[in-house]
This record gives structure tokens, sequence and C-alpha cells, in this order.
């Protein structure tokens, strides 16, 4: 996204958070819209796929401090200045506007050097010989690098794919994401930056990558992790579930008589595969309390309760309260 874009966009706005959010608020609430907006939970739906890629592309700005910091100084600015894609740090039409009625001055700002825009003030030929650098000084002049987002999907993210980016100037590229990849990761590739002025070596092209939740899924670095709804009497009594995998038919998993919601059981193998490490799946138990009874199971209920201890499972709880 050329960051021209960034000042017609209000990506607070888009999200709904302060300007001031801490990144966790920011992650949970970019989370919370991408659920409800993604396209697997509203096939067909064509406003809710627009909507869902605002999400993703002010998410994808905002949870990178460097750009977060970038937008909101050029959205600080005005719209009156445009800027060189990918956080080169340029200011061309900022400047631009002070020669020849507004054209475009090149400036390899992000390498630290204005030789291209004072050479334009001073007949062209910059400062000293033009041997590179500051056009003699420290050899020429690496290119400027380039940053680009993309958006994958989640399975995409878990087996690494290969994408194809669009360039400033019209350009292409293919760029192959590695499998396991997480959500706000950056790829650097060599080279597919922007162009030396004056010889020297390319810059890079430095990706950061965005993963669309899953509905049921969470990564958790290499590890799988979701929610496993059970009933009291399968938590009390104990039983065998089925518990879905993200690549394979369901497992089935041994509840213990007695397991209270927020157990974790642990499925190895069965999580993210990576060229260093395969996690595993770690399935959270969450007892489901039943929220109708029948007037027979209420009795039965009643008669249950008045066989067990007459404890309070909080006593300790309070105790430790009281310090």
């Amino acid at each position: 996204m050329a960051s021209q874009d960034w000042f017609d966009k209000d990506f607070y706005a888009v999200l709904g958070v302060a300007k001031d959010v801490s990144d966790a608020e920011l992650k949970k609430t970019y989370r919370k819209l991408a659920r409800q907006f993604h396209p697997d939970s509203n096939p067909g739906d064509a406003a809710a796929e627009a909507r869902f890629k605002e999400i993703s592309e002010a998410y994808a700005v905002l949870s990178d401090p460097d750009e977060r910091a970038e937008y909101d100084q050029l959205r600080a600015m005005g719209s009156g200045a445009r800027f060189t894609p990918g956080g080169a740090g340029g200011f061309e039409d900022v400047f631009g506007g002070m020669f020849n009625g507004g054209g475009r001055t090149r400036t390899a700002y992000s390498q630290g050097g204005f030789e291209d825009l004072l050479g334009g003030m001073f007949g062209g030929g910059g400062f000293g010989t033009s041997t590179g650098g500051y056009r003699g000084f420290g050899g020429p002049t690496p290119g400027a690098d380039i940053t680009a987002t993309t958006t994958l999907d989640f399975a995409t993210a878990i087996h690494g794919d290969t994408v194809t980016l669009q360039l400033p100037g019209g350009k292409s590229t293919k760029v192959k994401i590695p499998a396991g990849v997480a959500d706000g990761q950056k790829i650097k590739l060599r080279g597919k930056g922007q162009a030396s002025p004056d010889g020297g070596a390319a810059g890079d092209l430095v990706l950061t990558v965005t993963v669309r939740p899953h509905p049921v899924f969470e990564r958790d670095g290499v590890n799988l992790r979701l929610d496993v709804p059970v009933t009291f009497a399968e938590a009390a009594l104990g039983a065998t579930i089925e518990v879905p995998t993200f690549d394979g038919d369901p497992v089935r998993l041994r509840v213990a008589p007695g397991t209270p919601s927020g157990r974790v059981l642990r499925v190895k193998g069965r999580g993210v595969a990576t060229a260093k490490a395969t996690g595993d799946l770690l399935a959270t138990v969450h007892v489901a309390v039943p929220s109708h009874l029948s007037a027979e199971a209420k009795k039965k209920l009643e008669e249950f309760a008045a066989t067990l201890p007459d404890e309070n499972p909080r006593d300790e709880l309070l105790d430790q309260a009281r310090g």
C-alpha cells in the first residue's frame, strides 16, 4: 500500500480504537472484529468481506511499531504531502513543489543522504565527483528498502505458499512464505527493493505478514490451541471425547473423572510444523453448564447435591483474599 493512502484512511476509526491504544488491546479488538467479519462466517456477503479487508489493512499498519509511528506522523502533516511507498522516507512531492512546478525529485533519505534532491538544486551535479555515495564519499549509495504487507489465510500461514506482490511502478515479484509464519512476522528479501541511484546494490523488500484468525484454532508459538466444551457429567464421571485437529481427522482424548474447567489436554505433534520444530495441539476443557433443566432433571440434581459433602469450594479463595 502506498503511504499516500494513509492520508485518506483513519485506521483508528476503522478498528474503533483510540490513538493511544495499547498493543494488547489493539490485538484483542482486531481478533474480535476479524472473527465477526471473516468471509468464512459471512459467505456471499460482499459488505462483510470489504469490511474484513479494511480491518486487516488497518491492523497490519497499526500493529507494526515503525509503520504506526510513520502513519501517525504522516496523518499529522495533513494531506498536502506525498511520500514514497514502503517507508523509504522520501519527501519527493513536498520538496518537488519547490522545483519545476512540483516535479518529482528522488531522494535516498532512508540511507541518510539527500544527494539527488540537492543535486537538483545545484544543476544536477550533486556534491563532489560522480563516483557514488555523496558523489565520492563512501562508495555507491544502496537503494532504498521497500516495505509491504500481505494478509494470509490461517492455513496458508501454517503450510506456507508462494504469493505474488505488486511493487511500486507496476512491477510484481513472487515471495515464498515459509511454513509456520506467524502474525506480524517480517520477511526480508535481499535485493528486491529500489535500485541504487548510482550503481550500488539494490535495497531490500521487507514484507510484514498479517494472518487472518481461525474460528477454532489459535497459534501459541508452534502449538495450536482450541477450547473444547464437555458436559458436567463427562467432566465429573470421565469420558472419551473427539477433538478436531487442524489437518486431519478428529482424535480421541480421555477426560479423567473430576476434570475441572481450564485443564489442558495435549496431543503431541499435531501443532505447527516449522523447519526448527513441530508443536502440539492443546485442548482446554470448558465444562458446559445446561441453561435449561426439566423438572425431573432439576429434582435429581438437587438430590445429588444433597449427597455432597457440606463444604464451600470458595473457602480457600476467601481466606487468600483476606490475607
